[in-house]
């Protein structure tokens, strides 16, 4: 049989949850709940849009210009979002990843960002997606194998969908008291401000209210963690049901985005929810960036539930 055009299929199953994960980009493709999905899906046979549910590695969100200096040394990446002339999202979006290790609720993929222009290092990812009673959790771990020390940088890219209707009637709660503000055109960093600074533009989400027509593709930090240090975004229907997405310390910066698009039948469909290790630009501004040592390690995770 040809292999579907997103890769290698796995289903996995755990009570009330089932998920399908793509191997191109060790992508989240499907994942439902009683049969309701809590991600916007993609089709087997379709080249995955708009990131749906991508491993972004080894940086996510963007490099401003495709270019940074690391080490003293001046890198230009392929500008892969050519509309703003910048470098989106990593490297390992469209590689196929391989199976290591598989069970009914369960699946380790693995992949390798090769050395090459722009980014002379090479980084083993190894991706774990299992389903239990709470949900999805998935952990993404790198390890450096190569001679010299490297940038890192990871976070999901899911749309998580409430339920009926759309972006502008889900409620959304989102614990972060910092957010980036952005230049309109080419998304470029500007400032961090408090989420209840008038810069801010109604961008705060802390106490949980319908989004309406807010246009947010932001990043936000300052997050307000629990007793066990996990920070919480949740999105709910007027009915109180809906999906939350939860993460750790590794991760203390969290991009939304509304999903506005030129297409009405794609346009604010979900809300994009991005737990990442580090802002955007920050192999130029290095803030909270990872550098991995040659033969080093690290890991970060996240969990989707239904609510």
């Amino acid at each position: 049989m040809t292999t579907p055009i997103s890769g290698i299929h796995f289903g996995l199953s755990s009570g009330d949850y089932h998920a399908t994960i793509a191997s191109v980009g060790a992508s989240l493709r499907t994942l439902e709940f009683r049969g309701r999905p809590l991600v916007v899906p993609f089709d087997a046979d379709e080249v995955r849009p708009a990131f749906r549910g991508a491993t972004l590695a080894p940086w996510p969100n963007r490099v401003i210009d495709g270019r940074y200096t690391f080490n003293g040394v001046e890198q230009q990446l392929a500008l892969t979002e050519p509309a703003r002339g910048h470098a989106l999202h990593g490297l390992a979006s469209w590689l196929d990843f391989t199976v290591v290790d598989r069970a009914g609720d369960a699946v380790t993929l693995s992949a390798t960002v090769e050395a090459q222009a722009g980014y002379p290092h090479r980084v083993d990812i190894a991706v774990t997606f299992s389903l239990d009673e709470d949900g999805l959790h998935t952990t993404v771990t790198a390890t450096n194998s190569g001679t010299d020390a490297a940038p890192w940088g990871t976070a999901p890219h899911p749309y998580l969908v409430a339920g009926e209707g759309r972006v502008d009637d889900w409620t959304l709660s989102l614990p972060a008291t910092t957010v980036v503000t952005i230049t309109e055109e080419r998304l470029l960093p500007v400032a961090s401000v408090a989420v209840d600074s008038p810069s801010a533009a109604g961008l705060g989400f802390v106490e949980a209210r319908v989004i309406g027509d807010t246009f947010i593709d932001h990043a936000y930090t300052g997050l307000i963690r629990d007793a066990e240090g996990n920070a919480t975004v949740s999105v709910l229907t007027a009915d109180g049901t809906g999906v939350e997405m939860t993460w750790d310390g590794s991760c203390p910066w969290v991009q939304i985005h509304t999903a506005d698009t030129d297409d009405p039948a794609t346009n604010r469909i979900g809300l994009a929810v991005e737990p990442m290790t580090c802002p955007p630009d920050a192999f130029n501004s290095g803030e909270d960036l990872i550098v991995l040592e040659p033969g080093a390690s690290s890991s970060a995770g996240w969990t989707i539930r239904a609510v």
